[in-house]
């Protein structure tokens, strides 16, 4: 399996844009960089304006497209594609570009959760059981109970174990 990069934010602020367009090609002109390959953008990411989140999506014909989150139909190189987010953070809608390579098919949920963590402060301060809440309140309600079952456990004693452990009769 490849090992992928970890996200990063390429620009502080929200790029205008010219600034969206000259961070599309910001390594256009680096010797080092296989332009076939894609690589050197992949797990990038910054902010842009509603006005441009719009545009890109009327552009071209979407890749795929889910609620709050669309991927261009022109690769960058190899398997890495423009991802346009939608994300609501602390009550206030926002909208951020990154590329993704699309051969790690989790990519563009994980950078979702990557930047909504990022932007809230929360990137290695949540517990286990916050994290729990939040993949639920991300989570359309009829899958729910399927979070819940899908992410371990830690290891050691269930509550269940401890109480019958703890009720057990002496034979």
């Amino acid at each position: 399996m490849t090992a992928h990069p970890p996200f990063r934010k390429v620009l502080d602020g929200v790029a205008t844009r010219e600034e969206m367009f000259s961070l599309f090609n910001r390594h256009r002109d680096d010797a080092r960089v296989d332009p076939l390959c894609g690589s050197i953008y992949a797990a990038e990411w910054f902010e842009i304006l509603e006005s441009e989140y719009r545009f890109m999506l009327a552009l071209l014909p979407p890749l795929f497209q889910r609620t709050g989150m669309f991927g261009l139909s022109e690769y960058k190189a190899g398997y890495v594609t423009s991802v346009f987010f939608s994300i609501r953070i602390h009550g206030r809608e926002r909208w951020f570009h990154g590329f993704c390579d699309l051969s790690d098919k989790r990519s563009p949920d994980a950078m979702r959760a990557a930047i909504a963590a990022y932007e809230t402060g929360a990137v290695d301060s949540m517990t286990r059981e916050e994290k729990l809440e939040a993949i639920s309140n991300m989570t359309p309600v009829e899958l729910r109970g399927i979070a819940r079952i899908l992410i371990p456990r830690p290891v050691g004693r269930t509550s269940r174990q401890t109480h019958d452990s703890h009720y057990r009769r002496k034979a």
